[in-house]
């Protein structure tokens, strides 16, 4: 069964800090391409970091590049990946989404992140 699964969403003021994991299983994930996108209220999801299956090639939305760090650990069946956020800005608000890119695009179910001005 393939599960990606999000987690360390919640609220916070502006300047905080948050770090998302996601938990991907059920596919070799390992050798996928992942990222995280974000859909903030009544807009259309979009893309907000990704890595390479091996993580050397991290790449950001210009919006979070410089606060936003994308990572993952390959090591165990269960591939995680993270995203530390810093500096976090009430623009910033969204749920954020785990996806990898195999055969097909896989997805979590999302987490949501708030922002307090």
């Amino acid at each position: 069964q393939v599960q990606l699964v999000e987690s360390g969403g919640g609220l916070v003021q502006a300047g905080g800090s948050l770090r998302l994991s996601c938990a991907a299983s059920g596919r070799t994930f390992s050798s996928y391409a992942m990222g995280w996108f974000r859909q903030a209220a009544g807009k259309e999801r979009v893309f907000v970091a990704g890595i390479s299956w091996s993580g050397d090639s991290p790449y950001y939305a210009d919006s979070v590049k410089g606060r936003f760090t994308i990572s993952r650990d390959n090591a165990k069946k269960t591939v995680y990946l993270y995203l530390q956020m810093n500096s976090l800005e009430p623009e910033d608000t969204a749920v954020y989404y785990c996806a990898a890119l195999g055969m097909r695009w896989y997805w979590g179910q999302g987490t949501q992140v708030t922002v307090s001005s």
